[in-house]
């Protein structure tokens, strides 16, 4: 009996006091909308974009993050600066600019790539990276933009005794993991041992700790040969052609961005500009 009582005040209590405040059912309603409202806004910002749109997304953060390795002429920072410059660079601050955000270069372990792009530490890999199937199955990946090839690197002076597949058989190399190159080893049945970057597999020749390496063609020119910090190596057999593109999360509608980027850079000319200023004009491919 004491406890309906009780609630019978309370009741009443409850009642005067929305009274008293001019409270309405449609107070009540209005004010539980707004709420939820709160509670989505918030979502979406947290997210970046309430429609799942990356682009959205990287426009909200004002950032757009590109994953690389040190890797010449694509991603690399001159002796005694801290600023990354490089075909790839230069191409993702254009697309940057469009976009109205900063861009950011942030170094990854090459092996991890889609891992980082799923986990969101970054936005792209952007790095000469090989349109491999386990890539383009893995990641939107945007049309190719460079030809490329895996070359065998070895000593000048050995070069002539590598000239076709059959006499790499009994070498040791050293290829970066998760690159087309270490594929390249794998396909033919090479002996290696995989390394963190294509820069550090050619320390390895150098030192003579390996016999060779493989890296991309393009980064043979520009790391290579006279007038570079490996003057004494060279490469010799081409084991692949292939092509870059870069690579987006899964499902996201920023590739289709940069693919539209790519044709008008191409078009007015910047991205040909660029291409000569590192040496790769000759790889370029057509953007339509």
């Amino acid at each position: 009996m004491k406890k309906k009582i009780i609630s019978g005040v309370l009741a009443a209590s409850m009642v005067l006091a929305m009274a008293g405040c001019g409270s309405t059912a449609s107070d009540t309603g209005a004010s539980a909308a707004a709420s939820s409202q709160a509670v989505t806004a918030a979502s979406s910002s947290a997210s970046g974009s309430s429609s799942g749109s990356d682009v959205d997304y990287i426009k909200n953060k004002g950032s757009l993050i590109v994953g690389i390795t040190d890797f010449a002429p694509m991603d690399y920072k001159e002796d005694g600066s801290d600023e990354w410059i490089g075909f790839d660079a230069d191409l993702a601050r254009e697309v940057g600019k469009d976009l109205g955000v900063e861009v950011k270069f942030v170094e990854i372990d090459w092996d991890n790539k889609i891992l980082e792009l799923d986990n969101k530490s970054i936005d792209v890999v952007w790095n000469g990276m090989t349109l491999t199937d386990e890539v383009t199955k893995s990641m939107a990946c945007t049309n190719a933009y460079l030809n490329n090839a895996q070359v065998v690197v070895v000593p000048e002076d050995k070069a002539d005794k590598y000239q076709t597949v059959d006499s790499l058989k009994d070498l040791s190399f050293a290829v970066e993991a998760g690159s087309a190159g270490e594929e390249a080893a794998k396909e033919n049945k090479l002996n290696y041992t995989s390394m963190s970057s294509q820069a550090d597999t050619l320390m390895e020749v150098s030192a003579g700790t390996s016999d060779a390496s493989i890296i991309d063609l393009l980064m043979a020119g520009a790391m290579i040969g006279k007038g570079t910090s490996y003057e004494k190596l060279t490469h010799t057999v081409e084991l692949t052609t292939e092509e870059y593109g870069v690579g987006c999360r899964k499902g996201s509608d920023l590739a289709d961005y940069i693919n539209k980027e790519f044709v008008k850079l191409y078009q007015d000319g910047t991205m040909k500009t660029i291409a000569e200023k590192y040496g790769v004009q000759d790889a370029l491919v057509e953007q339509k």
